[in-house]
């Protein structure tokens, strides 16, 4: 049976360990700010800012995530409360975020152009560091449409996501590979600076 096509970004969805250790599906709960009015999709990056709560990553060149989000609880305006793939940014109180917060963690994600469209990366992605493309989540699935920009792979110590390894299954050619195992490069946590 062929590898399913690629056809959109999904985001960063764990996978395993850089270690080798599978992902146990560990996580943290964080809060949200009430005044955060930014939808969060499921396998969007998340940092944690001043407050201990957590809002969607926004860089793309630079920038320390501390993880990714997994889903959330909160209480609607119909005072029901919630469990959801995706945070929807309004009319909700109470919300809580799932975050994936190990800083080894290795996340499957597809490489993209800019403008979100499927790309690819080369086994020289390998070991090279890459911007992220944060894309638009889809309110139907819960899904994020955060990906890694293809052709930004560099030595830059500032880019945020590292490639660990290319996923064979998906090439679409002799050295072109939709998606990429990636770690965060400089993970919120082992980052000197604080919020």
């Amino acid at each position: 049976m062929a590898y399913p096509t690629v056809s959109a970004p999904y985001g960063f969805r764990p996978i395993n360990r850089l270690d080798g250790m599978p992902y146990a599906g560990a996580t943290r709960t964080y809060k949200i700010a009430s005044t955060y009015n930014t939808p969060i999709y499921f396998g969007d990056l998340v940092i944690l800012v001043t407050g201990g709560t957590i809002e969607k990553f926004t860089g793309t060149a630079t920038g320390s995530p501390v993880g990714v989000f997994m889903g959330c609880s909160y209480t609607s305006a119909q005072s029901q409360p919630l469990n959801a793939q995706y945070y929807p940014g309004t009319s909700v109180t109470n919300a809580a975020a799932v975050v994936a917060v190990d800083p080894v963690i290795l996340c499957q994600v597809v490489a993209t152009t800019a403008g979100s469209a499927v790309s690819a990366g080369a086994l020289a992605s390998i070991g090279s560091n890459m911007e992220v493309v944060t894309g638009t989540g889809n309110a139907n699935t819960g899904d994020s449409g955060m990906s890694v920009l293809a052709g930004s792979e560099a030595g830059t110590a500032a880019f945020p996501i590292r490639v660990v390894d290319v996923v064979y299954a998906t090439a679409t050619g002799a050295d072109a590979f939709p998606e990429l195992i990636v770690k965060i490069n400089l993970h919120q946590f082992n980052n000197t600076t604080g919020v």
